[in-house]
């Protein structure tokens, strides 16, 4: 049975404090569909690019933005590796919302035949490796890594699936999908396309957890911007056989929550840069009013009164923006009305 070895160390923890902080934070705020349409058009664009640009895709994001914009007549490797991927990230979007995704084997060769598919040879499309394989240094050439034997792939991802249906209620979502990715990688099931698929994969995997990433959000932008530092972190170097016993996997979490704290500070300032107009921008008093509610839970007009030397008329005006804006809902009538958190 697969066993994770990592510490829940300060950092760790402080790290997965912070990503809750800043989701609550963030989806305490409302924004207009134009803005969010817009964001999640832009994150598609950084996630295509960062994601292939770390195997090696030499395509300025640039030409990826117009690439995605309008599809070449024809179309070289670099820019079909740049158009499946974002065609994955597409359809399991799709699939999230939808609900309908399960998160198994079969997942997995769905994402890898998309990202592949006329890119290698097609009997390798969404197939388990049949053979060894050997991970090279991307700057020496020489083997760096040997994964599994490729008859023990389907027992391993059984067991590391095994593993987070057992721990889905135990273990942090963070940390189970930080494991995944560092645990399918290690594996390597695929002859290609392993990091775009584990990449992929935890993405889904968040989401199907409660952090959708793949709305406005792109962790890959933060490995891109050391791809040295992330192959150390995810990857291991030597024979899968001496190394299996003693992976640690703390190093990796810590790092990977990082990415996500990025990503998150990246996502939050974005959205407060477009999203600062006239009619959003909330003043001391409508401040008051989230306040209140966050620490006693809801408040009332005559509660508000209290707060602030605003006219009855004035502090409807106040309430009824914050319900415009989607951060407060009104419940009861007449003198029973109250206001609380969306």
């Amino acid at each position: 049975m697969f066993t994770s070895k990592y510490t829940v160390t300060n950092k760790l923890l402080g790290n997965i404090k912070r990503i809750a902080e800043i989701v609550t934070e963030l989806n305490s705020r409302s924004f207009s569909k134009v803005v969010l349409m817009e964001m999640q058009r832009r994150a598609r664009e950084i996630s295509a690019f960062s994601s292939t640009s770390i195997e090696g895709n030499p395509l300025p994001l640039t030409d990826v933005k117009r690439i995605l914009k309008n599809r070449p007549e024809y179309i070289r490797d670099s820019e079909k590796e740049v158009l499946n991927y974002n065609k994955a990230l597409v359809e399991l979007d799709e699939l999230i919302k939808k609900g309908g995704v399960l998160f198994n084997l079969n997942l997995l060769r769905r994402i890898q035949k998309t990202i592949t598919a006329g890119l290698i040879a097609k009997h390798r499309w969404g197939n388990i490796r049949q053979e060894p394989v050997f991970v090279n240094n991307p700057k020496t050439r020489q083997t760096a890594y040997l994964p599994p034997n490729h008859e023990e792939v389907i027992f391993l991802l059984k067991e590391l699936f095994d593993f987070l249906k057992t721990n889905a209620k135990v273990i942090d979502p963070l940390i189970l999908a930080g494991v995944f990715h560092k645990q399918f990688v290690i594996i390597h099931p695929f002859i290609d396309g392993n990091g775009r698929t584990a990449r992929l994969a935890a993405k889904v995997l968040l989401a199907k957890m409660g952090l959708d990433t793949f709305y406005l959000f792109s962790f890959e932008n933060y490995y891109n911007q050391n791809v040295t530092k992330y192959f150390e972190e995810v990857g291991k170097l030597g024979d899968y056989y001496n190394l299996k016993d003693k992976i640690d996997f703390t190093s990796w979490l810590e790092y990977f929550t990082d990415g996500i704290i990025d990503e998150l500070l990246r996502v939050k300032k974005e959205l407060e840069k477009e999203a600062v107009t006239p009619d959003t921008v909330l003043k001391e008093y409508h401040q008051k009013i989230i306040d209140y509610i966050k620490e006693k839970g809801f408040i009332t007009d005559r509660e508000y009164s209290q707060l602030t030397k605003r006219a009855k008329a004035t502090r409807n005006l106040d309430f009824r923006k914050l319900i415009d804006l989607k951060i407060v809902v009104k419940t009861g009538k007449g003198k029973a009305t109250y206001y609380k958190l969306k």
